[in-house]
């Protein structure tokens, strides 16, 4: 759900947006990531087009198997581990198409 402003009203109005869902090519991505965090390494998940829900179960299994703690932010799991390989095997017996981006 989002706040919309309408112009043919006037007013912000509540729309059926999804937020989390991420327009893409249907892959997902993996991204390390140590800026900000004082050289600790983090994986980033992206590109997850599911809703807010199934984000959540997700996130929930990829820590799981790695043993890490994590987080969601604005739609991107975050996971505290620099294991990129599990999480990839991970989401690929998930049935998500899975590719490493960056170094």
């Amino acid at each position: 759900m989002a706040l919309v402003y309408s112009t043919e009203s006037g007013r912000l109005k509540v729309s059926n947006i999804n937020d989390t869902a991420l327009a893409g090519d249907g892959t997902v991505r993996i991204h390390r990531e140590t800026k900000g965090r004082k050289g600790k390494g983090v994986s980033l998940v992206k590109g997850l087009q599911v809703d807010a829900l199934e984000l959540k179960k997700i996130a929930k299994k990829l820590k799981q198997s790695t043993g890490s703690g994590g987080t969601i932010k604005e739609g991107v799991i975050e996971v505290q581990t620099d294991d990129r390989d599990k999480l990839k095997a991970e989401l690929e017996k998930m049935g998500h198409t899975v590719k490493l981006a960056g170094s």
